[in-house]
């Protein structure tokens, strides 16, 4: 492999259970769009979830921090570094590790397994530099993805074991790999929602500094010291070992679960209030008696939005767990355990999400009116002025609702550092090709 104007990139085919495929896999160097193309395929025909595992040279400047960190003793790691040495005699995979000592794996689940993880369970993340833009670390090195050389890895039954081993004869390089998947895509899910929880965090303790609501910090504060419990239940789970109840995330779950009944109680009365007004002009002073300070920067009604997100971005922590929990009791089919149980978990989640979504939108597209009194003949100066913000808010608030699409890949990025130790990036979904 170079890492010039030419990188080799390998890349492993990675089933969860030994299934039967055409042999479509030659062998020979592919371009990025051929792999989109075999990915598609291959899913479509296997009877069991199919993922393609890339292998690049990590790039220098990569934001590690919003990633979830594993050492090399951790089932992850281990996992991936079983499954690289067993094919190590493959030369673009020994190439890439001589080529800089860290390298950045990346993990694509197609669209058809994506879909049962879960709709809006997996976002995209936007991207800051560009307006409408996607984030991804791999993207943001475009000589790798521009120029690199897709070579693929062929399995070998030696690769049995913790990462799994090479499915039957006429699919030399599809591996076996099914606690791999597992784990990457729990981990990357489980990245994405802290991220957001972050976010949330940041985004709310910025709006009690200035409402001085003691209610309202008292929710957050129930629901950021839920953190410690999540935390130490991910880490016991993904060193295969079972939450204990000195871990306090049954009382968790209940802070979490009160937080969602509440968004849940707002949610209703935002949604009566949108369906009152209709199509109809609405004054701005009886937008307030719903919506809290909605004409303001740090209304409650904001407070009350980033409150819902952050018990949402919580509860999908809490799902991940519940699943991967669930999986490790059937290891005999731990995918298809990890998904049913996301399936049915997340459902309430999903419904609470896209219904904020939508009363979002409602508002961006309401007609706002003056105030209608006896001695309101017409407008003032400030009134105009009030207007146009309260207008330009609303169409904010709109614009900020992210789409959910169902129907593009996932990727999960892992940085595989040179002691074993992995970093495992928030999970997205890409674009559909």
């Amino acid at each position: 492999m170079t890492n010039n104007d030419n990188n080799v990139v390998p890349v492993w085919t990675l089933a969860t259970r030994d299934v039967s495929v055409p042999a479509i896999l030659d062998g020979e160097a592919m371009t990025p769009a051929r792999l989109t193309e075999l990915r598609t395929v291959l899913a479509a025909l296997a009877d069991a979830p199919i993922a393609t595992l890339e292998a690049h040279p990590a790039p220098k400047d990569l934001d590690r921090s919003r990633g979830l960190h594993l050492d090399s003793a951790s089932p992850l790691a281990m996992h991936l570094s079983q499954l690289v040495s067993k094919t190590s005699s493959a030369a673009p995979a020994a190439g890439v590790a001589a080529a800089g000592g860290e390298v950045l794996y990346r993990m694509v689940v197609p669209a058809k397994v994506a879909a049962q993880v879960g709709s809006g369970l997996v976002k995209p993340m936007a991207s800051k530099a560009v307006a409408g833009g996607v984030h991804s670390a791999l993207r943001g090195s475009s000589k790798i993805a521009a120029q690199a050389t897709f070579v693929p890895v062929a399995g070998k039954a030696a690769a049995a074991g913790a990462a799994g081993g090479a499915a039957a004869a006429g699919t030399a390089a599809l591996t076996i790999a099914a606690p791999l998947v597992l784990m990457a895509v729990a981990v990357g899910v489980s990245a994405h929602a802290d991220h957001k929880r972050q976010q949330a965090i940041e985004n709310i303790t910025t709006l009690l500094e200035q409402l001085h609501d003691d209610a309202l910090q008292r929710e957050r504060s129930a629901l950021n010291g839920c953190r410690d419990a999540i935390d130490k239940a991910t880490a016991i789970l993904l060193d295969q070992g079972k939450i204990g109840v000195t871990l306090g995330l049954d009382s968790a779950v209940y802070a979490i679960s009160t937080a969602l009944a509440e968004a849940e109680e707002r949610l209703k009365k935002w949604q009566r209030a949108i369906t009152e007004v209709a199509d109809r002009p609405v004054e701005i002073a009886k937008l307030r008696t719903t919506f809290d300070g909605i004409d303001e920067e740090t209304g409650k009604f904001r407070a009350h939005l980033e409150l819902a997100e952050l018990a949402i971005a919580l509860k999908k922590r809490v799902i991940v767990l519940q699943a991967v929990e669930h999986s490790q009791l059937d290891p005999s089919n731990p995918f298809e355990a990890f998904v049913g149980a996301l399936k049915r978990d997340q459902q309430r989640v999903t419904e609470l999400e896209s219904g904020i979504a939508a009363v979002l939108q409602g508002l961006a597209t309401l007609k706002l009116d003056r105030s209608h009194g006896v001695r309101d003949v017409v407008f003032s100066r400030g009134e105009v002025d009030q207007l146009l913000r309260t207008s330009y808010r609303l169409r904010e608030l709109g614009a900020g609702v992210a789409a959910i699409d169902d129907k593009s890949d996932v990727a999960i990025e892992i940085v595989r550092d040179n002691d074993g130790s992995v970093v495992v990036l928030p999970a997205y979904r890409e674009p559909a090709a």
